[in-house]
């Protein structure tokens, strides 16, 4: 299967949609079906920080069932630890690897690789953003440096988000999302179906 590749426009066109937004379930939910669509991988979530439990709360994710969403509290210490303290980690085969915390529910959902990029504002670690792809993948510093800039600017709009709502957190930002749509939205984001940056017609399985 041919690469799918990804051109600065599309990635500033993505950047300038999720940067002009202020509404966090609106950013939240934008990132990740702008990865997904754009990367043609199977699913994207995008998890905050809470520090009280060290635990990665889902604020939103796009292409995975409710069953894998709700396997169980993700622990930051068990999953995929390194790519919080160290930076973007790539997990080749989640069934051979020891940092993937749910490796059979994994596998049950159709889940061969995964990337894990931590989401930092100033300095403190907020969050991340995990991409999923359902065949075996060798993620390219492309396809990682797209990641990490939507991430962090996904970041920075939900911590400005965080100072308008006078909220002291971002977990707080996550409470709120949850009252208003619980994990899922149907909003239709203003770059929902974020175009391919390169059309080909060889696209008809995703990674």
């Amino acid at each position: 299967m041919e690469k799918q590749v990804i051109n600065y426009e599309t990635m500033l066109k993505v950047a300038k949609a999720i940067s002009h937004s202020k509404d966090p379930e609106e950013v939240a939910l934008m990132t990740v079906e702008s990865i997904k669509t754009a990367l043609n991988v199977k699913g994207c979530s995008l998890f905050l920080f809470n520090r009280k439990t060290n635990e990665l709360e889902l604020a939103t994710s796009f292409g995975l069932s409710e069953e894998y969403i709700n396997k169980g509290p993700v622990s930051a210490l068990r999953s995929i630890a390194q790519s919080l303290e160290d930076g973007p980690v790539a997990i080749y085969d989640v069934m051979d690897d020891p940092r993937i915390q749910y490796p059979k529910e994994a596998q049950k959902e159709g889940i061969s690789s995964i990337l894990s990029v931590p989401i930092v504002v100033g300095g403190n670690l907020i969050g991340a953003v995990r991409v999923y792809t359902s065949k075996p993948w060798e993620f390219t510093l492309d396809d990682v440096n797209f990641v990490q800039a939507l991430a962090q600017i996904a970041g920075g709009a939900i911590n400005m988000a965080r100072y308008v709502k006078g909220l002291k957190s971002s977990i707080e930002v996550l409470k709120t999302l949850k009252e208003v749509k619980g994990h899922r939205s149907t909003r239709r984001t203003p770059y929902e179906g974020v175009p391919i940056s390169v059309p080909s017609s060889e696209f008809v399985e995703q990674k």
